[in-house]
């Protein structure tokens, strides 16, 4: 049997009206034994509130949007968003994914139909998004909103850093050639191209491969000789030109230099395991969930900042 808000109020003692506000946000204007009959009605029943009711009620409802770009959704992403789900849950909030799309018109039908509290992007927001999001009263969270660091560019500076540090001084840093998997490419090659000026070092190439054996020859071919580093921008690309290097009957690292990105299980199965880098997927949750909790009440945010931080795993291949 579905239990309704007039099962509550009977049982508590109240009328509906009664029960509705204080669910709504305006308990403060009745009594502390009013609240608490209701509150220990709702437990002895196991009543639910209407999400949609709630919503209609307050004006917004207790969704999280996560607008997911069209990418590839590998298993930090997922990791993330698992425990991004749980913690907003026991805050009661609930996370909705969602593709993002070109148009403004499909986000705004997302906005009036489900009514969020916040919207979470993991890439800018174009000045159309953002001037709906605030027509329409909804918090909005994107790289240059959430967080002063470029972490993408954290990442590119870092591999440059590592690989310059080991003595090499013919660098590169390759791209996957599908755009729509490379989406935080272009950052981090700006980035590992200024830590090479900054450092003295000839202007790194650049290199666009798919995972497939005949691009990624031909991504080592443009190289033209032995003897180069390059930053790749995950380790499939890295795990890539590892095989086209066989292929060519390079050594690695003698012969080429890799480090790549995301410490995938691929990247610990190769021969020689990759150097690579990862980071820990719970600081990245912690702190995304404090900035959805600082935007909605800056008084329920923790105090302090969760800093993610990037770390080289050490491989045979630099």
């Amino acid at each position: 049997m579905v239990v309704k808000s007039q099962d509550v109020a009977d049982r508590a003692g109240v009328s509906r009206s009664t029960v509705s506000q204080i669910l709504n946000g305006r308990a403060d204007h009745f009594t502390a034994e009013t609240r608490a009959r209701v509150h220990q009605a709702i437990a002895d029943l196991g009543y639910e509130p209407s999400a949609a009711g709630r919503a209609l009620a307050k004006g917004s409802s207790d969704i999280v949007i996560a607008l997911i770009p069209d990418t590839t959704f590998g298993g930090n992403l997922q990791d993330i968003y698992s425990a991004l789900t749980d913690e907003l849950s026991r805050r009661g909030l609930t996370l909705v994914l969602r593709l993002a799309t070109d148009t403004a018109a499909s986000l705004e039908r997302v906005l009036i139909g489900l009514k969020p509290r916040v919207v979470l992007s993991l890439t800018p927001l174009t000045d159309e998004d953002r001037r709906l999001l605030e027509c329409r009263g909804v918090e909005a969270i994107d790289p240059g909103s959430s967080s002063s660091r470029d972490t993408n560019a954290e990442i590119g500076t870092l591999q440059a850093r590592h690989l310059i540090d080991r003595g090499y001084r013919r660098l590169a840093f390759a791209h996957l050639h599908d755009a729509r998997s490379d989406l935080f490419g272009g950052a981090r090659e700006r980035a590992f191209v200024a830590e090479c000026r900054a450092r003295g070092i000839d202007e790194p190439q650049v290199l666009a491969l798919g995972i497939n054996a005949e691009e990624a020859v031909a991504a080592l071919d443009q190289l033209g000789e032995p003897g180069f580093a390059v930053g790749c921008y995950n380790d499939d690309v890295a795990t890539a030109l590892l095989h086209a290097a066989s292929l060519r009957s390079w050594r690695a690292p003698e012969d080429l230099a890799l480090i790549g990105m995301d410490h995938t299980p691929l990247s610990r199965l190769t021969t020689p395991p990759l150097t690579t880098m990862e980071y820990d997927t719970s600081s990245v949750t912690e702190e995304t969930v404090q900035a959805i909790l600082h935007r909605l009440d800056a008084a329920k945010a923790g105090e302090g900042r969760t800093e993610v931080r990037f770390r080289v795993i050490e491989g045979g291949t630099a």
